[in-house]
């Protein structure tokens, strides 16, 4: 990780593991972009947050995505700038964007995955945020 790296607000944090889970499977698909946005716009923990910021939190995450190690890096300055008490709220705001465009790929299942175990999730909450997104995301 070099110095010119920015830290990340706490906000920025949640941002950036949304972005990394959307674009775990190159390919952020425009349903996962509108559910960031939508969270950002309507979530209390955004409610102070600069929207204007996730431009540039994205392009940190996708600039590491880019690196040897860029994903090790990523997790440090997520666990840096995350308070423990969110750690599961990146994970459920992952699930959301994952499951947004109706389709899972290998690459974000793994992804997901990742988030759990970097963020010591509990594997018996995991489920229950996992299946809280699938019933939100289900078709009629």
């Amino acid at each position: 990780m070099s110095d010119n790296t920015p830290s990340l607000s706490p906000q920025d944090a949640l941002v950036a593991v949304m972005v990394a889970a959307s674009a775990s499977d190159e390919n952020m698909r425009t349903a996962e972009l509108v559910a960031i946005q939508r969270m950002v716009n309507h979530m209390p923990v955004f409610a102070s947050y600069d929207a204007d910021r996730i431009r540039r939190v994205s392009q940190t995450v996708l600039d590491l995505f880019e690196v040897e190690d860029g994903l090790d890096a990523l997790f440090g300055l997520i666990r840096d700038a995350l308070p423990e008490r969110l750690y599961e709220t990146a994970y459920a705001l992952a699930c959301d964007v994952v499951t947004a465009d109706g389709r899972h790929t290998d690459a974000e299942l793994r992804m997901l995955e990742e988030i759990r175990d970097e963020l010591s999730i509990d594997r018996l909450h995991a489920a229950a945020i996992e299946w809280g997104t699938r019933v939100r995301h289900l078709q009629p």
